[in-house]
């Protein structure tokens, strides 16, 4: 059965990378569809002040996944694009958990001294649609000497007990909850209860505590150490791009919001838009490849996710990799290096 794949390439070199994202699917011969939105992007909303429009929703819901590129560019200066775009998907099609794993593909790629400790082979679950972004609260007095912001953070049992229980189904080894429990209260109160009551449900899997602060330096003295860490949607924001450095950069950084009950995903690379680098051809594509083989594997194809991740890590012993990898090849090479290694299944 035809799967169709909404694409957003979006800004920056968001659509260099989806570029050879695309090319290397087609490689595999599988029966995709993809929907191209090369419109949803910024000069779109500069022209027009919208950021997605209600019909390009709604071809988006009506669709299997959505390979998304990159959103930001210098001359909106205005959250509300951003938050229009990826985070309306995120809370309107309720994709609660941000899955994003950090391997590293080569030892020469960690910044790590200590060899013993490189080995990070780890996934981040960051619950998605509650904590700091949210957007609820206000400016009182806003651009005067008293000006006073507040900005809540949302806990809801239901939706830390499910993320709870996302992070337990893909565990390995353990489970490693990240709070604050010991300064922020309330909502870590809600974390610790959701966190006792789904260790106590599989006993079988290691579960381990840390505050946030601590889960960082332990990062980065024994990053080996984790298998699957859950945390609220700020802190897993800020870990998971400590975890991609550790496993080679944010440009080999793939991510999936998902929601495992409907089984809908978006996918995206970390790295952003990049807009210093946006039309030199030198963007770094794995992030985006590795990013549709959570797709493949979240959509049923799991050898050929297989394929895909196992190709990008042979042209990184290769070399044959982007500047930001210490290497020369420019956005399309990289993805031919791939696409050249790639065994189909």
């Amino acid at each position: 059965m035809t799967k169709t794949v909404t694409v957003i390439p979006g800004d920056g070199i968001g659509p260099e990378v989806t570029r050879e994202a695309l090319e290397t699917l087609d490689v595999l011969g599988l029966d995709l569809r993809f929907d191209v939105l090369d419109h949803v992007n910024a000069d779109t909303y500069l022209r027009t002040g919208v950021s997605l429009s209600d019909e390009d929703f709604e071809r988006i819901k009506a669709s299997d996944a959505v390979l998304f590129g990159a959103i930001g560019d210098p001359r909106v200066k205005t959250s509300d694009y951003g938050r229009g775009v990826l985070l309306r998907l995120r809370f309107d099609l309720d994709l609660f958990v941000n899955h994003r794993p950090a391997t590293l593909l080569h030892e020469d790629l960690s910044p790590l001294r200590d060899g013993r400790s490189r080995s990070i082979d780890c996934v981040i679950v960051r619950e998605n649609s509650e904590g700091l972004y949210t957007d609820i609260g206000g400016v009182l007095r806003g651009g005067t000497e008293h000006e006073t912001a507040v900005d809540a953070d949302v806990s809801t049992y239901m939706g830390v007990s499910r993320v709870m229980e996302y992070a337990y189904s893909i565990a390995r080894r353990g489970v490693c909850m990240v709070d604050k429990s010991n300064a922020v209260r309330h909502g870590g109160q809600v974390w610790q209860r959701a966190f006792k009551e789904a260790a106590a449900r599989r006993p079988e899997i290691a579960s381990t505590h840390l505050y946030v602060d601590a889960a960082a330096m332990k990062f980065i003295s024994d990053p080996a150490q984790f298998d699957v860490i859950v945390t609220n949607n700020s802190y897993g924001d800020i870990l998971s791009d400590l975890a991609a450095m550790l496993a080679g950069g944010l440009g080999n950084a793939a991510s999936a919001n998902i929601n495992p009950v409907t089984g809908f995903g978006l996918y995206e690379p970390v790295h952003g838009s990049a807009p210093d680098i946006a039309g030199q051809g030198i963007g770094n594509p794995f992030g985006a490849i590795l990013s549709s083989a959570l797709m493949l594997e979240n959509l049923g194809w799991a050898a050929e996710a297989g394929a895909l991740r196992r190709a990008v890590g042979t042209a990184i012993s290769k070399g044959q990799v982007t500047p930001d990898l210490g290497g020369t090849f420019g956005t399309k090479e990289a993805g031919e290096a791939v696409r050249a290694f790639l065994v189909t299944p």
